[in-house]
């Protein structure tokens, strides 16, 4: 199966085929709206505006697996976003990315682009002590680690990068502007 073959679920609980998606680059990112990188979306939303005309999807999927940060329903998360970011990309059912009750689509991105370590910041090494205190393997397995994991596909859905929640946006940037 490819990335076109997955289908997931809009915040109305309504099936959205990816082949949807076929000719566009897409971002998949799974969010969450109390968490300390939760003001990513503000760029993610600047990425939307600067990019969508040319072709660029956000597919955000909100999740609650990583402390809880995501609380609330589907409608209150949306709302949140579009209050505090004016995100203007639709939001997904809130889901999960690891485990038993992950979306297919997880499994399939991770078998894509496995973890490849966190880019140095300023957060970086708590994330570091929080995952290696959950999982001593945490760096040889391909889960996700943490809110605002990013995926990039391209327009003939190969599954092109990975990029962790400390990444640079402007890394981010540059690669969906290179596949624009």
């Amino acid at each position: 199966m490819g990335f076109y073959d997955y289908t997931i679920r809009n915040a109305k609980n309504e099936e959205l085929p990816l082949r949807n998606y076929e000719g566009k680059v897409v971002m998949v990112v799974n969010t969450a709206t109390g968490c300390g990188f939760t003001p990513q979306y503000k760029d993610i939303e600047a990425l939307y505006e600067k990019y969508h005309e040319r072709g660029l999807e956000i597919i955000d999927i909100p999740c609650n697996q990583f402390y809880g940060q995501a609380p609330g329903t589907d409608e209150e998360i949306h709302e949140f976003c579009t209050l505090h970011f004016n995100t203007q990309f639709p939001q997904m059912k809130k889901s999960d990315v690891n485990g038993k009750d992950a979306l297919p689509l997880y499994g399939y991105l991770k078998s894509q682009q496995g973890f490849r370590g966190f880019q140095d910041g300023p957060i970086t090494d708590k994330l570091k002590e929080i995952l290696s205190g959950i999982d001593k393997d945490y760096e040889h397995n391909p889960e996700i680690k943490w809110n605002f994991t990013k995926f990039i596909v391209d327009r003939k859905g190969n599954v092109v990068a990975r990029f962790e929640p400390t990444a640079d946006m402007k890394d981010v940037e540059s690669c969906i502007a290179s596949l624009l």
